[in-house]
Formats: structure tokens, sequence, C-alpha cells
């Protein structure tokens, strides 16, 4: 028999920690059933004189979060097929959703040679730069700001098999990252998508976005 029920995209999340050219890709095992954004404008652009009132600073901060649930049991069910799964429960997909948030392991390892050599020049540590991948019509670059985890679930060796992850993330725009920056242009490209679904929805007429009657 074919199936006829829609294929559905997974979301997740790209992550580059440069030089490194090779991404970690986290997958999620199920979507979210809710993505929350909060949009806040940027603020005026300062002399607060007549004519000033709609003036911005820059795109607005948009922050998003959501909740993703990971679960070990199908990976159990065939524990033959799935060796690294029965050694090490979900501790790999934790470990990846927690690395958005810590430095580059390199560079760690080496500012702490240079301070034990009594260097003054230190090395910039920063996170992996991350994209939110949420279907074709939705790829942004962020910054992970926090996770919350919930273990809910162990085997016999304590790892964990089931989790619940909140995520709240920031997305980085054109003020954020600088031009040689690939993350610059992954955002411009989905601020021109933006103004393309707007004009689509003025195209669409009575049938779009409305308000009471």
């Amino acid at each position: 028999m074919m199936e006829r029920s829609p294929k559905v995209l997974k979301g997740g999340i790209v992550a580059y920690s440069f030089p490194e050219l090779l991404p970690v890709v986290i997958i999620f095992q199920y979507n979210p059933d809710a993505v929350s954004r909060s949009i806040q404008a940027g603020s005026g652009g300062g002399g607060g004189g007549r004519g000033d009132a709609n003036r911005v600073n820059g795109p607005p901060q948009e922050t998003l979060s959501m909740s993703v649930e990971i679960d070990a049991a199908d990976q159990l069910e065939k524990p033959s097929e799935n060796a690294l799964t029965v050694d090490n429960g979900l501790h790999p997909a934790i470990a990846a959703l927690e690395q958005l948030l810590y430095p580059a392991y390199p560079a760690v390892i080496a500012n702490e040679a240079l301070a034990l050599a009594g260097s003054a020049f230190i090395l910039g540590e920063q996170a992996p730069l991350a994209f939110l991948i949420w279907g074709e019509k939705r790829v942004l670059p962020i910054q992970v700001d926090s996770l919350s985890i919930t273990e809910e679930a162990f085997d016999q060796r304590l790892n964990p098999i089931r989790a619940k992850v909140d995520l709240s993330m920031k997305v980085l725009t054109y003020r954020d990252l600088d031009i040689t920056n690939p993350g610059y242009w992954v955002y411009l490209a989905s601020f021109t998508q933006k103004e393309v679904m707007a004009t689509l929805n003025t195209l669409a007429g009575p049938t779009g976005l409305q308000g009471p009657l």
C-alpha cells in the first residue's frame, strides 16, 4: 500500500565553529508543537524632535523559544542496530545542544596554555555560529541564550533516555554580524523573504489578514 500521508519536514539547528568547516547538525526528532516569537522594535534614533516618532535604530530584536523532546525508545527497541544509543543514551544529543553555548574547545585550550606561559595575548572565544532551520522559508542566524534541560527517564546505567529541552534563542541581525560573516547574508535573505511574504499578503486581497468587520 502506498503511503498517502504527506512527508513532514524536520526542523533543526546547524552550527559552525570556525575555522572548522564541518558543521554540527541537530535534527529535531519531533518537531516542537509550538514556537513562541517575541519581536521588539529598535529604539528611536535620538533627537526626539517632531517627526521622529517612527524613527527606529536598526531592525527589531526577535527572540524565539521552543520545547524540543528527544526519546531513545525507538533506538532501544533495536539494540543491535543502535549500539551508540545503548551505550550512551541521549548524552550525545544533549551534549550537541549544550555545545551551542560553549566556545570552541581548541580556543579554550590554547588560551589556557597562553595564560600558563604568562602571555598577555588571549584568543577570542566565541560560541558557534548557529542557524535555525524551520522550513525552507525560515532560515535564521541565531544565538542560543539559554537551555533548560529536564531529563525524564534513565536506563540501568543512569544514561538519560528521555528528555525535554527548552530553548531560548536570539535572532542575529545585520547589526550583530560582520559583513564577512555568512550569517549576515543569511539574515538579509530572510529579510528579503519577509518582504516577499508581506507582498503576497497584499496580493491576496480580501482573503488575507483582516480585522473584524
